[in-house]
């Protein structure tokens, strides 16, 4: 079941964002259970289908995007029976790497696609088109018996996570002498992972530095349990995880520069938590892109009533001025990346580049 479907009910705001990121666990699953989650989910609109199609539509990629995915899936498989749609989630990394090699048909990045990535793309004869599907803001977190760390800024969170901070940053005194000499037990995505490689970029500098000796995982409920059972501990994923868990999780302030922010879908839509909000992507391949069954999944994941799966499963829906833009470059087979192939980008907004690109 689709389920978790956290109710978010702050208002969405049209924004000015940052970008990307995420990880995952190679958990294969087609319409069954979402992150970390209960319940049931609310019908959406069946919109650019039809019940006579049929096929089967492999998804893979960030375990950010996953619940997204998931939820589209499964609303679209009960008015599209005769399609099944595959959803998994190795991270990022993991699923360009797949989809590079030809083996599925839409890849979920919470980051856009890395140079070295356009390459194994370019040698497997993969094109691709690029699509924002929502926003989203890294959460950090710490366990709710953490009674000192309400809000961080930058600065503590670099000298937390930068490399030279390996086996020497230890205790959370050291990040803040007005904290108590507990010691600090970080946890985070690996490295395969989109959220570790915007993480990196945002708070230490350079995407896909930082210390090592912290518990990696590509799987984000993992991180909770983890984070969650240690006083000391503290980590980082995407917005879904912690709202979908967050009786057993304390939510960190960001300052960013202009004071302390909590993520929220409305600090998220406006821009304002900085700078750690960023968009999700899907990279539909080319070839597949005006397959009947492929062509109505991805038009089902932008028609309009169905963006409320997005806020759903925790995240926040693109505005509804930049859906149309998004759809017109789905439907023109518009290849490339906006972002030049260049990875994760702190400080520019989807708007600004798809206005660039015309």
């Amino acid at each position: 079941m689709f389920s978790s479907k956290v109710r978010l009910v702050a208002p969405l705001v049209a924004l000015a964002i940052g970008i990307s990121s995420c990880g995952g666990e190679n958990n294969q699953v087609s319409n069954n259970s979402s992150p970390g989650s209960e319940g049931g989910a609310t019908p959406a609109t069946n919109t650019a289908t039809g019940s006579n199609l049929s096929g089967t539509v492999k998804v893979d990629g960030s375990s950010t995007v996953y619940p997204i995915s998931e939820a589209m899936a499964e609303e679209f498989q009960k008015a599209n029976p005769g399609v099944k749609v595959t959803v998994a989630s190795s991270g990022t990394g993991g699923g360009f790497k797949k989809f590079c090699a030809g083996e599925t048909d839409i890849s979920n990045a919470s980051r856009p696609i890395k140079p070295e990535e356009v390459e194994l793309c370019k040698k497997g004869n993969i094109e691709y088109i690029e699509l924002p599907i929502a926003y989203d803001g890294l959460s950090v977190v710490v366990s709710p018996q953490n009674n000192f760390a309400d809000c961080l800024k930058v600065d503590e969170l670099k000298k937390m996570w930068e490399t030279s901070a390996q086996g020497k940053v230890t205790q959370w005194n050291q990040i803040n002498p007005k904290f108590p000499a507990e010691k600090i037990g970080l946890y985070g995505p690996g490295t395969d992972s989109g959220t570790y490689d915007y993480f990196t970029q945002a708070i230490v500098g350079k995407e896909g530095e930082s210390r090592g000796d912290y518990t990696a995982s590509e799987d984000d409920n993992t991180l909770v349990q983890g984070v969650s059972a240690d006083k000391g501990g503290l980590a980082f994923f995407g917005y879904a995880y912690y709202e979908n868990n967050k009786d057993k999780l304390k939510l960190v302030a960001i300052d960013g520069g202009k004071g302390c922010v909590q993520p929220s879908p409305q600090t998220i839509g406006d821009g304002t938590y900085q700078p750690l909000s960023r968009p999700e992507f899907i990279y539909v391949k080319k070839t597949v892109a005006t397959r009947p069954d492929v062509k109505a999944f991805v038009d089902f994941n932008y028609a309009p009533a169905n963006q409320k799966l997005v806020t759903e499963v925790g995240y926040v829906p693109l505005p509804s001025d930049l859906l149309p833009e998004v759809q017109t470059r789905f439907n023109n087979g518009k290849v490339g990346s906006v972002f030049e192939g260049k990875g994760s980008q702190v400080g520019v907004t989807l708007k600004e580049l798809l206005k660039k690109e015309k």
